[in-house]
């Protein structure tokens, strides 16, 4: 039986990718549903090559739009405008599989909608544990979801755990994640109030959206790693350390009690560990090189500088104040990220709007839903879009 699968964000750098394993396993996955928030034309054009039953836009006038185009050129795909569109495809009984990579807050209710109906659930977006973390876990297990990590420094972690999840308590001392360090790792922290968009968006080994991008830039993706690490492996935070490796050829790794430490190596292309999460248990081709060995330089590691990478280290702060607070720190970073995109902020005051935020909206009580998380996911950008405008350029 072929899995039949749902894309969440599908025109983005993960979406492509993911499309690029399925097309070489026909005999394996089959496309159900694809969603994408504004890119049109490029929404159609995966229509055309995989011919999935619906498809979803963000909002209704761009879903017209495909649907026009659709109707033209004589697909049957179905175009769905309802405002649980997302959640629809992502819990329809016909879908095995759902790959969760919408960027940001917005993809915490449709992977919740995978959970709740108990599906194979490749997260690839951060946010949802970021913003949702106990909640989701729960739900998680309360409906038998199978969660497979995306993010290639936690799917090297899983590869590296043991296979039986009651052994990792027991066997494991602490997790290691691993960081390129952005384009600015060797840059004066002094210089950093006159970066661009166009040079924070300049990765030195990936081609990333322009948000994904800037956070690598200011280590607050690695922050965010930690916090979703932290959920994802049920582990303390103390247990989570983070190293600058900027070759990033050992994901990530982990360190058992008895000292010893387990890494996954690879070439670094999200084709491998979207691959690892279509197939597992099994292993099917990525399209990706392997590495060859005679040819590496040098792997080197560095410490996570707290001067450099202040924004690293708002991630145990958030973890260990009160629930919610992860939540809070995405919002802002969120908001002042989107400012600093529009060259409506300074680079270096992203994490001085990022901390002001923490600092004002401190939750009162659990967040026990969806409804109370995204209260607080308003409040926060309410906060943090404040906080913006005073430390506007100009």
């Amino acid at each position: 039986m072929k899995q039949r699968l749902t894309v969440l964000g599908s025109t983005g750098s993960i979406g492509t990718s993911t499309l690029d394993v399925v097309r070489r396993h026909p005999e394996q996955f089959e496309v159900f549903a694809l969603s994408a928030a504004t890119q049109v034309d490029a929404l159609l054009a995966q229509c055309q090559a995989f011919a999935p039953r619906y498809a979803v836009m963000a909002s209704a006038a761009h879903a017209a739009e495909l649907a026009r185009k659709l109707k033209a050129n004589n697909l049957e795909t179905e175009v769905l405008q309802a405002e649980d569109a997302l959640e629809t495809i992502a819990s329809h009984e016909d879908v095995d599989t759902v790959m969760g990579a919408i960027v940001g807050a917005a993809g915490l209710a449709p992977c919740l909608a995978a959970a709740r109906a108990g599906k194979r659930l490749l997260l690839a977006n951060k946010e949802a544990l970021v913003v949702g973390g106990a909640l989701f876990m729960e739900t998680v297990r309360h409906h038998g979801c199978t969660l497979l990590p995306i993010d290639s420094e936690h799917s090297a972690i899983f590869q590296c755990l043991p296979e039986d999840r009651s052994a990792w308590a027991q066997r494991v001392h602490s997790i290691i994640l691993t960081a390129s360090g952005g384009p600015f790792r060797q840059r004066d922290p002094a210089t950093l109030h006159t970066v661009t968009p166009a040079q924070a968006c300049k990765h030195p080994n990936f081609s990333m959206g322009r948000k994904i991008s800037v956070d690598s830039a200011t280590m607050m993706n690695k922050a965010l790693e930690v916090i979703e690490a932290r959920w994802l492996f049920d582990m303390a935070p103390q247990q989570i350390r983070v190293v600058i490796h900027p070759e990033q050829i050992v994901h990530s790794m982990v360190q058992l009690q008895d000292s010893s430490i387990l890494a996954q190596l690879g070439t670094p292309d999200m084709r491998v560990p979207i691959a690892c999460g279509l197939a597992w248990p099994e292993r099917i081709a990525s399209g990706v090189e392997p590495l060859d060995f005679t040819r590496l330089a040098a792997l080197t590691f560095e410490e996570a500088d707290a001067v450099r990478f202040p924004g690293l280290h708002l991630s145990w702060q958030a973890l260990q104040a009160p629930e919610g607070t992860t939540t809070v720190l995405n919002a802002a970073n969120e908001v002042a990220v989107a400012a600093f995109l529009e060259e409506r902020l300074r680079f270096d005051r992203i994490q001085a709007v990022n901390q002001a935020t923490l600092a004002q909206l401190v939750p009162q009580e659990r967040p026990g839903s969806v409804a109370a998380l995204l209260e607080l996911d308003a409040q926060a950008r309410s906060v943090a879009a404040a906080l913006a405008r005073r430390w506007a350029v100009g």
